[in-house]
């Protein structure tokens, strides 16, 4: 008889995994409506595709300043305190876009994301060694999918929310029509789009502060929580002397980049191919949206049949199988200058959707107690969310280039990133059958 994946030594965590599983959609809602708020807040403060990329600067930069901290206090105190703490702060950073958009300033809404998302942070932190830790060491990494698979639902319903909630709502002036006008014009129009931006924002914070309850007042398990000494410096040598988790923590900076940037900019790659065909900038946008949305189900599904998979392939390999796929549809995004293109980045989702948890799982496979920082490590490398969309970004603002528009080629940098993680999963699996040991 199979032994589940939510119970060990006879302790069942089905509970608790749902409390805890709940906050990874929670964080991927901010996820996925953050992603189309930089092409929102480019056309609301008339700005440059690079200067609304801080957008992710912020939101990722977050998470890189507050991961090993968020692990010293979660090595300290607990995980469940770990939560505690990321949900404060992600409803803390939800409720400050209401004096951010009072000020009528882009920065304030950067400060804003900063604090949400080192409130994300510790969540990630938190919740995904929690995982790992409700069940057997065997079962860990495909318990972990199956957490990560809720994931893209919250993802989901942030892109919903972004298409019609702010991007239809918003004034339908375009681009070339907000440049011309007058500043008595620009800030009536950037009042009446703040207004609009901030309503989900607030909602969520309400949300959130709810779900803080709950975990407050839940009796939650202490697996992994025994041993509160700090022992920084030690513990981060130590785990990076090990090769499967420093090259997982490389593969995972090139991960999260890829993800960031297929989903962020395919706003503004299909904008040009349907404004091309002679559709309207606003329309254009929110039809760019719903393929995003069509993605993220693809990337629900496939995160499923993923997770299924895993009970009869090798992780690494099927990781690698599906970085190398990943890698031939975007060489179809960069060639193909029409709506197949576009098709080809949308199916790149469905080899994206295994990657997170699995080269997370395999990273921290062995760490025990470590594992606490050794998170905080995977955490940081989301910081590839927010270098490599910049430089995607100041490609895409070249307009043209090698005779080919310039969105097009910007998809290169996405190639490079899978190829990266086709070659981690390709020394992960030769590494399970024993034969790589550096």
């Amino acid at each position: 008889m199979k032994q589940s994946i939510l119970s060990k030594d006879g302790v069942s965590y089905v509970v608790p995994f749902i409390l805890i599983t709940s906050c990874f959609a929670l964080w991927g809602f901010a996820n996925d409506i953050t992603n189309p708020m930089v092409k929102a807040f480019s056309k609301i403060f008339r700005m440059s595709a690079t200067d609304g990329a801080m957008v992710q600067v912020a939101f990722y930069g977050g998470y890189f300043a507050m991961a090993f901290p968020a692990a010293m206090f979660i090595r300290r105190f607990s995980y469940k305190a770990g939560v505690l703490v990321g949900l404060g702060l992600y409803a803390l950073g939800a409720f400050l876009f209401y004096p951010a958009k009072m000020t009528g300033e882009y920065y304030p809404f950067l400060a804003a994301y900063f604090i949400l998302t080192c409130g994300l942070s510790f969540l990630e932190t938190s919740s995904n060694p929690y995982i790992l830790s409700m069940g057997t060491e065997e079962t860990a990494t495909r318990r972990l999918n199956l957490a990560q698979s809720f994931n893209p639902m919250g993802s989901l319903l942030g892109m919903y929310v972004a298409m019609n909630f702010i991007q239809a709502k918003l004034n339908p002036l375009d681009t070339a029509t907000r440049a011309n006008l007058s500043p008595e014009e620009f800030e009536a129009v950037k009042e009446y789009d703040l207004s609009v931006l901030i309503g989900p924002y607030l909602t969520i914070g309400l949300v959130i502060l709810a779900m803080f309850l709950v975990i407050l007042f839940w009796p939650m398990p202490k697996n992994g929580d025994k041993n509160h000494e700090i022992n920084f410096l030690p513990t981060v040598h130590r785990i990076f002397t090990m090769p499967h988790y420093r090259e997982g923590v490389i593969a995972q900076f090139f991960y999260v980049g890829v993800q960031i940037m297929c989903w962020t900019f395919i706003i503004q790659y299909g904008t040009r191919i349907l404004m091309a065909d002679g559709m309207g900038e606003q329309a254009a946008e929110v039809i760019s949206q719903q393929y995003n949305i069509i993605a993220m189900v693809i990337f629900c599904c496939s995160r499923f049949i993923c997770t299924f998979l895993l009970r009869y392939v090798n992780t690494g390999q099927l990781l690698m199988l599906l970085a190398i796929a990943g890698g031939a549809l975007v060489v179809g995004v960069i060639t193909l200058q029409n709506i197949y293109g576009l098709y080809c980045l949308v199916g790149v989702s469905a080899c994206m959707s295994l990657m997170f948890p699995t080269i997370y799982g395999i990273a921290l496979t062995g760490l025990g107690d470590d594992a606490k920082f050794g998170a905080a490590g995977l955490i940081m490398a989301i910081l590839g969310g927010s270098v490599l969309p910049p430089l995607q970004a100041s490609i895409i603002d070249k307009g043209e280039l090698f005779g080919m528009p310039a969105v097009n080629v910007s998809f290169i940098l996405p190639f490079i990133c899978f190829i990266v993680i086709a070659i981690y999963g390709q020394r992960t699996y030769i590494r399970s059958k024993g034969k790589l040991s550096n």
